[in-house]
């Protein structure tokens, strides 16, 4: 293994965890290049069950670095629950690296979210309502904040001050809810980043270095390239490129680096929430497969449809 990205070729939970898992053990580097923590990896250490939403597999092994990468949309809260629960079981968080371009969630697209699905009435999309699709819209609107935007007291203050208005007015005007507090956000915000500070850096010049140097770099997928926000069943997909070519981007490396693409199937499909899934088996062999597959979602614990 030199440099190996590991993709879900259905619509995710086809067992990536597992596979990452067997060859973050030998990985220099682990990266996480696209989505949030929407998505859940469950690895077993030693006969210690992990479930990891936003920290890649490879923090369970002291001398691989853990890399966040800058398409990930990142959730200070959600990382931080994740950093205290490995921490109290004994797993070191100092091999960290979080982006600095990355992406950050805030409150109002968590709001938004929930607020939005909740609108669409019988036309759901299936959000988590994680924030996630909010937070990569103001990404592509270009008014998003940046973990290097919260690092700067002054520069996050003026940007989340401007941009908690336009999503009150959103939030009240639109959907009919309750304003936010805006300094109860940037207070939380603030005290997120004193946290987080000694975990950021430039990790494109990490992984870049660390794959002309020849070491082991494993690229961590979430979900599944059925849910490709470009080529998967759209509009039922997610808002980022879980497949090969988003790892490039996500990462910052140049898609010749990539030496090899494990594509993960399991021998039926399952998918949740909402959208086409014509092998689909609404009977008692589909809740047969649920049961005895244990199928329901590592971060929502929602049942999975099961098929062919």
């Amino acid at each position: 293994m030199s440099t190996v990205v590991i993709v879900g070729a259905q619509w995710g939970d086809e067992g990536k965890g597992k596979i990452i898992d067997y060859l973050a053990g030998e990985a220099d580097v682990v990266v996480r290049a696209q989505g949030g923590n929407n998505a859940g990896h469950t690895v077993v250490v030693e006969d210690k069950k992990y479930a990891l939403h936003l920290i890649p597999s490879g923090i369970l092994y002291p001398n691989t670095v853990n890399v966040i990468g800058n398409g990930v949309v990142f959730d200070p809260e959600g990382f931080l629950k994740e950093v205290e629960n490995l921490e109290s079981r004994g797993i070191s968080t100092d091999n960290i690296k979080i982006s600095d371009r990355a992406h950050v969630i805030l409150p109002y697209h968590r709001v938004i979210d929930a607020l939005s699905e909740n609108a669409r009435g019988e036309d759901l999309i299936g959000t988590t309502k994680k924030g996630i699709g909010p937070c990569y819209m103001d990404k592509v609107e270009r008014s998003g904040i940046r973990i290097c935007d919260l690092m700067d007291r002054n520069i996050f203050i003026d940007r989340v001050s401007k941009q908690i208005e336009r999503k009150n007015s959103i939030i009240e005007k639109i959907y009919g809810g309750q304003p936010l507090d805006k300094n109860e956000i940037i207070n939380q915000y603030i005290d997120y980043a004193d946290r987080i500070r000694k975990y950021v850096d430039d990790t494109t010049v990490i992984v870049y270095e660390a794959v002309k140097a020849g070491k082991k770099v494993l690229f961590e997928g979430a979900q599944g390239t059925l849910l490709d926000i470009d080529l998967g069943t759209y509009p039922y997909v997610t808002s980022s490129h879980p497949i090969s070519g988003g790892f490039t981007v996500g990462s910052g490396i140049g898609p010749t680096m990539i030496e090899e693409v494990l594509g993960i199937i399991k021998a039926y499909t399952t998918r949740v929430g909402k959208g086409p899934f014509v092998t689909e088996l609404d009977n008692e062999i589909g809740e047969r497969i649920r049961i005895v597959g244990n199928e329901f979602g590592t971060t929502t614990g929602r049942p999975r449809r099961c098929g062919w």
